[in-house]
């Protein structure tokens, strides 16, 4: 399994791969949305995880820029991991194309639910240990 986390901060980067790699799986980082796009142009992944407030380019914006795109990758799962909080910010999100959205702290099993409820949503798996 192959996940590209995009966030700013390094810290939380680090936890969430911490996390991962106790399932054995792989994670790619980009401390902004426009790397994180550029990544996900010549690099496979099974499941995207993104942070809402990043400078330059917001979370939100780039969940649609991955679902616009017009091949295979504008269906991949993606997963919001945000401490933002806001009445409307779940729908927000879901909105904008996010298959999920946690809240920071995140949970080891919380994120591991939501990576095998989106994955069995959208298919794949690439044999993590859920």
């Amino acid at each position: 399994m192959n996940i590209l986390f995009i966030e700013d901060d390094p810290m939380n980067r680090r936890v969430v791969k911490d996390m991962l790699d106790v399932a054995g799986a792989t994670m790619a980082e980009a401390g902004l949305a426009e790397e994180g796009l550029a990544r996900i142009e010549y690099e496979d992944f099974d499941v995207i995880l993104v942070d809402l407030r990043m400078p330059g380019m917001d979370g939100m914006e780039a969940i649609r820029r991955i679902r616009a795109r017009g091949d295979a990758k504008a269906n991949l799962p993606v997963i919001v991991i945000t401490a933002d909080t806001g009445v409307d910010l779940r729908e927000q999100c879901l909105e904008a194309g996010a298959d999920d959205v946690l809240f920071k702290p995140v949970a080891m099993d919380a994120l591991f639910d939501s990576i095998g409820r989106v994955l069995a949503i959208r298919g794949g798996g690439g044999g993590m240990i859920l």
